[in-house]
């Protein structure tokens, strides 16, 4: 798998911009992606080193729209930490203090 397809977005939210200020990196990846592919896809797409890189399967939840019922889609988040003083220009300018 290519890195570019191990990482598909930066995850968007409040936990997630908290996290980046103790340089926790959220992003979500590929289903089938391993900590060692989003270790090295995260470390060649951004020029950063990876410490510790943690995973979560994040599973559907019921959804309603009148009458019509479904589900939203499983994904997977992974949840990056990179060494001191790096960072990922992604969330650069995007963190305000909560």
């Amino acid at each position: 798998m290519d890195a570019t397809q191990v990482i598909i977005r930066p995850v968007v939210s409040e936990k997630s911009y908290v996290l980046a200020s103790a340089d926790r990196y959220t992003f979500r990846v590929h289903p089938d992606a391993n900590k060692t592919q989003i270790r090295q896809a995260i470390e060649t797409l951004f020029n950063v080193g990876v410490v510790e890189v943690r995973t979560v399967s994040v599973k559907s939840k019921p959804k309603r729209r009148g009458h019509t019922a479904g589900r939203t889609r499983d994904w997977k988040k992974a949840i990056v930490q990179v060494r001191e003083g790096d960072t990922i220009p992604v969330f650069q300018g995007l963190e305000t203090d909560l």
